[in-house]
């Protein structure tokens, strides 16, 4: 396994208790980061420090769709540490398999606000952190259904387009500042996010996929954790593909 170094930095996962962000979480403790999980479940929290269980690793329960908790909590980590050098936005939902013509507003909206929003909020609250620390490095956890559109998840879809747009136009905002945005569209992995889709739905994901496997959370967290180290130093508003061969463009 290639060794990135992020001795000293600090970082934040949102969504780190599982999944994608407890991967990631778990390579950024082997790397050397002071790591801070945000997340709403506290229960999958106290299960991953038990899995990892480092003195480098801490948590705090976050609703990352409330800008003010947002704002609250990146003060107390940086009095705490002192920076703040990498942020992840990882935290979102799957939302429901169902037409357009059929999908309640009040999921739209939740979806929107989990997946989209959240990302706005938390990139716009972290930014002047890291302006005045002169580094940073923010990675947004999108998805190939935001490049190819999935049909019956609408909601999923353009969350995740949105985010795309969103990393696109931050990164070229922050290209003459030490501090690069990027964002990574994975193909579906095994997840407890599987859990909010029909069987239908996972099984069409998987038809898309030349591989004809689902992705594995350590290839997204290598990927992830070379994209919040010093080395990568020029790439920024750009997407990442990790889709099994489904990404067309």
């Amino acid at each position: 396994m290639i060794k990135f170094d992020l001795t000293n930095r600090v970082a934040i996962v949102t969504g780190g208790a599982q999944g994608f962000g407890l991967a990631i979480t778990e390579r950024f403790v082997e790397a050397g980061a002071k790591v801070v999980i945000w997340d709403i479940d506290e229960d999958a929290v106290k299960k991953a420090l038990e899995k990892i269980n480092s003195d480098n690793l801490s948590y705090q329960i976050v609703d990352v769709s409330n800008f003010e908790n947002i704002n609250k909590n990146l003060t107390e980590t940086e009095n705490k540490h002192g920076k703040i050098d990498i942020f992840i936005n990882n935290a979102g939902i799957a939302g429901m398999n169902t037409t357009v013509a059929e999908y309640p507003l009040d999921e739209w909206k939740k979806v929107m606000d989990l997946n989209l929003n959240s990302v706005f909020y938390c990139c716009k609250a972290v930014v002047p952190f890291m302006i005045k620390n002169d580094y940073g490095r923010i990675v947004n956890i999108a998805s190939i259904a935001g490049k190819e559109g999935n049909p019956n998840a609408s909601a999923y879809s353009t969350s995740k387009a949105g985010v795309i747009g969103l990393t696109k136009s931050l990164g070229k905002e922050l290209a003459l500042k030490n501090i690069a945005v990027n964002c990574v569209t994975p193909a579906a992995a095994k997840t407890r996010i599987f859990d909010q889709m029909t069987e239908e739905h996972i099984n069409y994901m998987l038809s898309k996929i030349p591989r004809n496997k689902f992705a594995k959370v350590e290839e997204l967290a290598s990927l992830v954790t070379w994209l919040s180290s010093e080395e990568n130093s020029f790439s920024t508003a750009a997407v990442f593909d990790l889709s099994g061969g489904r990404a067309t463009y």
